[in-house]
């Protein structure tokens, strides 16, 4: 299959790099003209604008859009609408609000143009560890890219099956390889937005409990009460068979291996804006969300007042997604 990819950021090259690794082409383009050239000396036919992608696909087209939400998707759909034609399918893969999702479809489907929102998750690591995907979108729309999806998703790999998971009627066999399709236009991000909400609860539990390890050799104890824990053992330690294993937890023993003070991190940890709608969801539906908003204002708190605890959070969002801290 031949596809547009918009966006040559970390996760877009890589994108656009495991679907040539599966035998698809790609036509890509992005402001910094290096980027192209970097994806483009791995296979990709590289443009130099918009129009340019537009017209080296065939019709019906798919271009997927990989940039920050916000203006930057805004404006590039909006371009991109104008040149597309019938038929055409725009697919937004970055971290877009829903119901900006909802708003886009509509103004497209007057257009004769499909809309398609993939939440995509799988960071830096991506290209060899494939990308988890939720989908929405019409049918008619998302089912003619399935070669894509299964491409880019790690597929059954080695996690042992769900017991009696098929016996449900209604459940979705693709869910095992990675991606669904969640419902109508805005679903998969709003799946995708309640994954990382989710996110930022499992990361502050793990920064927390790891900064009450390392507070136990406080002055403030009794001395017969402190202890100077390892915490790189620790870490290693319960990714084997614990159960709190998990990437989160494999990612603080890798950043802790490398020092354990952290000292590249000043904890100052930056929110991507979807922990916050996930809030203004849960609001909304009366449902209450405790840990959930408790590692948002963390986070608010962490631009303040730094703990080794947000260090740790500094470390694997970089360790995932290739974040950096804000600007001090």
């Amino acid at each position: 299959m031949k596809i547009g990819i918009v966006g040559l950021g970390r996760m877009g090259s890589n994108i656009a790099r495991r679907l040539m690794r599966a035998g698809h082409e790609t036509v890509v383009y992005d402001r910094a003209p290096e980027a192209v050239k970097g994806v483009a000396g791995d296979g990709a036919t590289g443009v130099g604008s918009l129009e340019d992608l537009v017209a080296g696909l065939e019709q019906p087209r798919a271009i997927w859009v990989m940039l920050p939400a916000g203006d930057p998707t805004e404006s590039t759909i909006e371009t991109l609408s104008g040149a597309c034609a019938q038929g055409d399918i725009i697919i937004d893969g970055g971290n877009t609000f829903y119901r900006d999702d909802i708003r886009r479809a509509k103004y497209l489907e007057e257009k004769g143009i499909h809309y398609v929102d993939v939440g995509t998750s799988g960071g830096v690591w991506g290209l060899e560890r494939g990308y988890c995907m939720m989908i929405g979108g019409p049918k008619e729309a998302v089912d003619p890219l399935d070669p894509i999806f299964e491409a880019l998703a790690p597929g059954l790999g080695t996690i042992p099956r769900t017991p009696n998971r098929m016996e449900q009627e209604g459940e979705d066999p693709r869910a095992e390889k990675g991606y669904i399709h969640a419902g109508p236009a805005g679903a998969g991000h709003f799946v995708k937005m309640v994954h990382n909400g989710i996110e930022y609860g499992l990361m502050q539990a793990y920064a927390e409990g790891f900064d009450v390890l390392k507070g136990k050799k406080s002055d403030k104890l009794p001395e017969e009460e402190r202890y100077d824990l390892n915490l790189t053992d620790i870490a290693e330690v319960w990714r084997r068979g614990s159960v709190i294993s998990s990437w989160l937890l494999d990612l603080c023993a890798s950043a802790l291996a490398k020092d354990m003070a952290l000292e590249q991190f000043t904890g100052r940890v930056a929110d991507s804006g979807e922990g916050h709608w996930t809030i203004e969801a849960a609001m909304e539906e009366a449902v209450p969300a405790h840990v959930l908003t408790a590692a948002l204002f963390a986070r608010y708190r962490s631009r303040v007042d730094h703990t080794f605890g947000d260090k740790l959070l500094s470390a694997m969002r970089f360790g995932f997604g290739g974040h950096v801290e804000m600007p001090q």
